[in-house]
């Protein structure tokens, strides 16, 4: 073999291997496609999506099928650039750039905890909503949804205690327990009134100045509820919180007479506020490619995903628009009946 060949033979594998290594390299983008759904008003793996103890509940059909996004890459396990390759050559993948999903500090065990916290809120938020809906009353608290480690909190607090009082001052919201706390200096000792497992108890903890000067102990806080009776929902490794609206949907037709759906197959997607706002979530391609795949012929999308979905609706797929859990009732109600119902403008 001549020279000139074996110089090119040589650059040849050489540059096929830089390849290859350059396609096995991990890239910071995530893939996102079509997870998985469940029927809030069915089972899932033998046991009830939703449960109800307490109080009488009806017969329900049809589904109302909350949809999910599975994702591929983010903190702790990149994707290499073939599998980006891949996701960009497939038109119900998404591939994006990884800061876009999740903090650029964050570990795979910080978005693990946040999901867990989202849902778990946005199950409480969905039953606040259902029952406002159906104007049967309950009570808010303010609860402690995490402890900052090596803050002053840390070893005091524990996740799901009540704040009732603050310096002996009745509080009610997140709001009142944070300008409490800012009245201090810091250094100075905060005196917390606890409900803990069901017995009142005192805990007290120092502020410490955060970077921007204000007093704080350490605690994250969210509303937490006391409803009039046992609501329980189970969807196993689900996370994040855009399943709100279905939560709330599967919740009044299990605690109203006759059968919301009337047999249809319904599907959608939405954050809830616990007065009932719906919101816009991310993914929404995808979930409405889940939600066809699984049969549903009717998709309720939150009016702020509406634009971007009507570029990307699957065949056999309608949208149908809400932006309040009232009008995601309506809008179910209307499909049973085969009334009208507002579909996403076109764009």
């Amino acid at each position: 073999m001549s020279r000139r060949a074996l110089t090119l033979t040589v650059a040849g594998i050489l540059t096929l291997l830089l390849g290859i290594v350059g396609a096995l390299l991990p890239v910071p983008y995530v893939v996102l496609s079509p997870g998985p759904t469940e029927n809030t008003i069915g089972d899932v793996k033998g046991k009830p999506v939703i449960s109800i103890e307490g109080r009488q509940t009806y017969p329900t059909s049809g589904t109302l099928r909350l949809v999910t996004v599975a994702y591929q890459g983010g903190p702790g396990s990149r994707i290499d650039l073939l599998s980006a390759l891949r996701g960009w050559l497939d038109p119900t993948i998404a591939v994006v750039p990884e800061e876009t999903i999740f903090p650029p500090t964050s570990t795979a065990e910080q978005v693990d905890q946040q999901n867990t916290e989202e849902m778990t809120s946005s199950q409480d938020d969905a039953t606040a909503a259902a029952l406002t809906e159906l104007k049967i009353p309950f009570t808010s608290v303010v609860t402690v949804a995490s402890v900052q480690k090596g803050l002053p909190a840390d070893g005091k607090f524990k996740r799901g205690d009540e704040i009732t009082a603050v310096d002996g001052v009745t509080v009610t919201d997140r709001e009142s327990v944070a300008a409490a706390v800012r009245k201090h200096k810091p250094g100075q000792r905060v005196d917390f009134t606890v409900n803990r497992a069901g017995q009142s108890t005192t805990v007290a903890a120092p502020t410490i100045a955060a970077q921007d000067g204000t007093p704080v102990v350490g605690v994250t806080m969210r509303i937490g509820y006391k409803f009039p009776f046992k609501v329980e929902i189970n969807v196993g490794d689900v996370g994040g919180p855009s399943a709100g609206m279905m939560f709330s949907l599967g919740i009044v037709d299990k605690l109203t007479p006759g059968e919301m759906t009337g047999g249809k197959a319904i599907a959608g997607t939405g954050t809830i506020t616990p007065d009932g706002q719906v919101g816009p979530i991310g993914g929404i391609q995808q979930k409405m490619v889940g939600a066809r795949e699984d049969g549903a012929v009717f998709f309720l999308t939150p009016a702020g995903n509406c634009a971007e979905a009507v570029k990307a609706v699957p065949d056999g797929l309608k949208l149908v628009k809400v932006d309040t859990l009232h009008g995601a009732v309506q809008a179910v109600d209307a499909i049973r009946t085969g009334g009208p119902t507002e579909s996403c403008p076109a764009g």
